[in-house]
């Protein structure tokens, strides 16, 4: 049995979360963003200030360091590898976007045909951000 390379673990997920929180600025901040507006006005809400960014790009630094620790645990198991990658890459997604995201974008009222752009967007931005990761992971 391997010993999880904690530093590795640390620099891989640093990278995937640099390549999830840019492609989240890109969905949210540029391809969504009037809409995420008109949201906030039709359910009366104030937008979030600065200070929701940076908790944001920080939980999403730590869910890509997370996602590089599941990687690390189950490498063992399925092997080392890009196929590995994308079967963590896809469990956070169906547990994020898929299961989490749609029942919350449900509950206010996001057209189906949004909810379907998102979910494609995770798709792929998922499996970047933790393929990346993955990559700079070697065992210790």
């Amino acid at each position: 049995m391997h010993r999880i390379n904690f530093g590795r673990v640390l620099l891989g997920g640093i990278l995937a979360g640099f390549v999830l929180n840019i492609g989240e600025f890109v969905l949210n901040g540029i391809l969504l963003a009037d809409r995420m507006q008109a949201d906030m006005k039709r359910m009366g809400l104030t937008p979030p200030g600065g200070g929701f960014a940076v908790l944001a790009v920080g939980l999403t630094f730590i869910f890509g360091i997370l996602a590089v620790l599941l990687y690390a645990m189950i490498r063992s198991r399925l092997g080392p590898g890009p196929k590995t990658a994308l079967i963590v890459a896809l469990i956070l997604w169906f547990c994020l976007y898929v299961y989490s995201g749609t029942i919350n974008m449900m509950l206010i009222s996001v057209p189906p045909k949004i909810i379907v752009m998102i979910l494609g967007w995770g798709l792929i931005e998922y499996p970047l951000g933790i393929l990346a990761g993955a990559a700079v992971y070697k065992e210790a």
